[in-house]
């Protein structure tokens, strides 16, 4: 008989990802859930805490600047809200910065994080800057929601100093009207930087308006 293997005194290997937990693109997200943290260490305990309270699937994490740590999550409704409050649960107001809970997101607002979304036609551009990752999210699927427009990008937090970005694109009454909506929703958080629409942009600056090149990650 072969003797036993020694356990290992540093414990036991890592478990490996199921293949499960990363979303697919036949899987389109349709409920969110998005906690930013002022502290990393706070943020990864936050996070433990979400995925042993409920049934998630932690979608991403983003280091951003100055030194905040973003958690998205997906599940179903009532998982999400649970695994939220628990994530809420260990830290207080301070270290949570910022939430967002959407229980039905719109299907085009994934894509443009993982990636920039080509617009059907040139149109009017619309840009919202927000002071937080979370607000960026939330302007997206209001702005959408909002007005028949394409959110050609959602850019979170790379090289920004903490910040997002939200373009869309669209016929410039209907561009107009999803960056109001937008606007409110940022200034509601109290996240609002700045906002601008260029009714005919120079077709030269396409090329330039997207920030990540990693399309139908989320799509």
């Amino acid at each position: 008989m072969s003797a036993a293997r020694p356990s290992s005194a540093r414990g036991s290997a890592p478990p490996r990802r199921p293949a499960s937990a990363a979303p697919r693109a036949s899987s389109p997200v349709e409920v969110l859930g998005v906690q930013e943290f002022t502290s990393i260490a706070a943020g990864l305990l936050a996070m433990d805490a979400m995925v042993k309270a409920a049934p998630v699937s932690v979608l991403e994490t983003l280091t951003v600047c100055p030194g905040r740590l973003v958690v998205l999550i997906t599940g179903d409704v009532a998982s999400v809200g649970i695994a939220l409050a628990a994530g809420r649960g260990t830290a207080d107001d301070i270290v949570v910065m910022d939430e967002l809970f959407i229980p039905n997101l719109h299907p085009g607002v994934m894509p443009a994080i993982a990636g920039r979304v080509e617009p059907s036609a040139w149109d009017a551009l619309g840009a919202l800057e927000c002071l937080s990752v979370t607000a960026g999210i939330a302007a997206a699927d209001r702005m959408a929601k909002e007005a028949p427009v394409t959110v050609l990008e959602v850019r979170l937090a790379g090289g920004m100093g903490g910040k997002s970005t939200v373009k869309v694109m669209g016929p410039l009454h209907e561009v107009e009207t999803a960056m109001r909506a937008g606007e409110q929703e940022a200034r509601s958080r109290g996240r609002l930087c700045a906002r601008v629409v260029i009714p005919r942009p120079h077709p030269d600056i396409a090329a330039h308006l997207a920030g990540r090149a990693e399309a139908g990650r989320w799509s």
